[in-house]
């Protein structure tokens, strides 16, 4: 008989992000942009252009993903079911009367929950980025590592690009020249994540994913880990630890971080 442990971890691998978790991923996303400067502006003044930029922080990183491996980069559209999603919580976030989602976004208890879920589906695009680079490049760590990199984390670089493409680009916010700690720590997960696919890592992918998941929720939706809120793009690295490059981990004094 499984031990507990090993039952608790599988049952964790097999939970569908579908809806609770999506739906924690594109509040958060789509509060970030709201943070941003002029969001709220031109949301009303040209609400597909904001919209556009909604999904771009929803799926940018399978977007990336789907441009790096050679595949149609608007793939995503395909599933309409998390369209719809995506874009019922935009609409709800931008146009909701009296900003009332806002308002009960901006209890912390609410933003550690959403951001804790956020960081599940955080693990389950990298191990579904390596696993599908593993099917295109057998073995290949170094495409498999890109992938998952880009699956879990791509949307900054994406809406960086879009950025540039509006002319409201900073060199100083660009993800390739700071990386952000999300963009770190999901670097570093594509790694492990890789050297388990490929064999080199001696131990269960669903016991991997289970511990990787909860160091990332420990770092960002825990006490120790939440930090003051940040541009959508993970412009800030205010939530990193020391081993990976970024400043000390800082108190629960506001709202969380809204990294991608």
């Amino acid at each position: 008989m499984d031990c507990p442990w090993n039952e608790l971890s599988l049952a964790f691998s097999r939970t569908s992000m579908f809806p609770f978790f999506d739906i924690a991923h594109y509040l958060v996303s789509v509060m970030a942009l709201k943070h941003q400067p002029g969001a709220v502006a031109v949301a009303w003044k040209n609400p597909l252009s904001s919209w556009f930029t909604a999904m771009l922080h929803c799926f940018g990183g399978g977007i990336l993903s789907c441009v790096l491996l050679g595949e149609p980069p608007l793939r995503f559209l395909a599933n309409s079911t998390n369209i719809l999603l995506a874009s019922s919580i935009w609409y709800i976030v931008f146009f909701c009367p009296r900003d009332l989602v806002s308002q009960g976004y901006s209890f912390l208890p609410v933003q550690l929950l959403a951001v804790g879920m956020k960081e599940v589906t955080r693990t389950w695009k990298i191990v579904g980025g390596v696993t599908h680079a593993n099917s295109y490049y057998k073995n290949g760590w170094i495409v498999m590592i890109a992938i998952g990199w880009a699956r879990g984390a791509g949307g900054s670089i994406i809406t960086n690009f879009e950025q540039l493409v509006k002319g409201c680009w900073k060199p100083e916010a660009d993800e390739w020249l700071k990386m952000s700690y999300p963009a770190k720590v999901t670097l570093l997960g594509s790694v492990i994540f890789t050297f388990q696919q490929t064999n080199h890592l001696a131990i269960s992918r669903h016991n991997l994913m289970f511990l990787y998941t909860m160091f990332l929720v420990a770092t960002k939706a825990f006490p120790g880990g939440a930090v003051v809120g940040s541009p959508p793009a993970d412009a800030g690295d205010m939530g990193s630890c020391p081993g990976l490059g970024g400043s000390a981990c800082r108190g629960a004094a506001g709202p969380v971080n809204h990294g991608h």
